[in-house]
């Protein structure tokens, strides 16, 4: 990965760990049931060969109704295929993450972790959905432009109530999945078929989708010109990953090439983060970086004691004499809510669209011996007026809903700002 600035409270270190997880893990894989099956099966191995019941001295827990339990099963389960140790060992950490009763911290096996991994690369397999928690329910965050889930029509904020896998023997409710084992469920290879029942607010009835995994590699940042005489520059976001900063500058110098260089007259940007589910923080900070003064702070960490940290830019902005609106919806939500909120604070940029997601935590990836994973929330995020969004969302200074489907009423609402 390449990032251009430095962050004061040693941003350049925080980089390399800091995640900010809306979904938890992106519903976007499956081609790699080959080959994590086999490394599956080396792990499985390793642990029938020494499971270790020695308590460490330091920790005083009391581990004998948890080996009483494995040894029942043991003895009993009429089906000792099923029985194992790995998969016993792996749902019992994730049991235990689950337990803190945090929907963002979770236990990432092996195989999810990968995926986890894979997707924030750019490249997935899917069906192109972003999950997440809305109202302690199992909801779709964003669906990504020109994947199955949009030309479906899955919309932010539906509850995915049921998912169907005839050919995975899938068929279950989501009121009691945590987000991993619902990824588990809604991946799979291109090509194959996951049914998802969907509940809409103001719909009566339940909506059922199919929805065929294909593979999807979709840029994160797309330039496009819009308005009289095409002199708007409009820029989607849709995500923040590994590639967003190089993508970012690349579309900086073409609007600074068509604006500055061959003297046309723009009349400003439009950032459209509309169903951006989030990314990595610090893809969020730079781009925030280039429309704000040097030492300006862009989005305020606060851990469980209490204690701030502020990130500020210190590079030098290329695009603050531009006049920008800020598109937003619910599926806006974690790291874009972050560009949102600083860009609102330190210029005073209008926002345009709907209600945000409201997701103001930030995970921290912990890669774990064998190839799991653990996020843990290890803070909560404020812009930089203070503002907690979690749950809450930000809140549009122009409301405009797209209730027709063939005219962007929002996009339209921003242009006209422009006016």
């Amino acid at each position: 990965m390449i990032f251009c600035m430095r962050i004061k409270v040693g941003f350049s270190k925080a980089r390399n760990f800091i995640l900010i997880l809306v979904f938890a893990v992106a519903v976007f894989a499956g081609g790699y049931r080959l080959g994590v099956q086999g490394y599956k099966a080396e792990v499985t191995k390793a642990l029938q060969v020494n499971i270790s019941r020695t308590l460490p001295p330091e920790k005083n827990v009391d581990f004998s109704l948890f080996w009483q339990i494995w040894d029942v099963l043991s003895e009993k389960y009429f089906d000792k295929s099923k029985l194992i140790p790995s998969q016993l060992v792996y749902g019992a950490i994730s049991g235990m993450v689950s337990a803190v009763g945090d929907p963002y911290t979770m236990y990432l096996p092996p195989s999810q972790n990968k995926i986890v991994n894979d997707d924030l690369s750019g490249s997935f397999e899917g069906v192109g959905i972003e999950i997440g928690y809305k109202n302690t329910h199992l909801a779709v965050v964003s669906p990504l432009p020109g994947s199955p889930a949009e030309k479906a029509g899955v919309k932010p904020g539906d509850y995915i109530a049921h998912i169907t896998d005839l050919k995975k023997q899938v068929d279950v409710d989501s009121s009691n999945l945590g987000l991993s084992q619902a990824v588990d469920y809604i991946r799979g290879p291109a090509g194959t078929v996951v049914t998802l029942t969907l509940v809409r607010e103001g719909i009566p009835a339940p909506i059922v989708v199919d929805l065929t995994r294909v593979k999807l590699d979709i840029p994160s940042v797309i330039l496009s010109w819009v308005g009289t005489g095409s002199t708007i520059a409009n820029v989607k976001i849709a995500k923040f990953d590994s590639a967003t900063p190089g993508e970012w500058d690349k579309v900086v110098r073409e609007i600074t090439d068509k604006c500055q260089t061959q003297k046309v007259a723009c009349k400003g940007i439009i950032i459209d983060l509309r169903n951006n589910p989030g990314g990595y923080l610090q893809s969020a900070v730079e781009i925030a970086s280039d429309f704000v003064p040097i030492d300006t702070t862009v989005v305020i960490q606060e851990n469980g004691d209490g204690i701030r940290q502020e990130f500020k830019s210190d590079k030098l902005p290329r695009l603050k004499d531009y006049k920008v609106v800020v598109l937003v919806n619910g599926g806006s939500a974690s790291a874009s809510e972050i560009l949102a909120g600083a860009l609102r604070d330190n210029r005073g940029i209008k926002l345009v669209g709907d209600k945000s997601f409201g997701k103001g935590t930030i995970q921290e990836p912990v890669n774990i011996s064998g190839g799991s994973g653990l996020h843990v929330t290890t803070a909560k995020w404020l812009t930089p007026n203070g503002t907690w969004v979690h749950e809450k969302g930000l809140i549009p200074d122009v409301e405009i809903a797209n209730e027709d489907a063939t005219v962007d009423a929002q996009l339209e609402a921003a242009v006209k700002l422009f006016e």
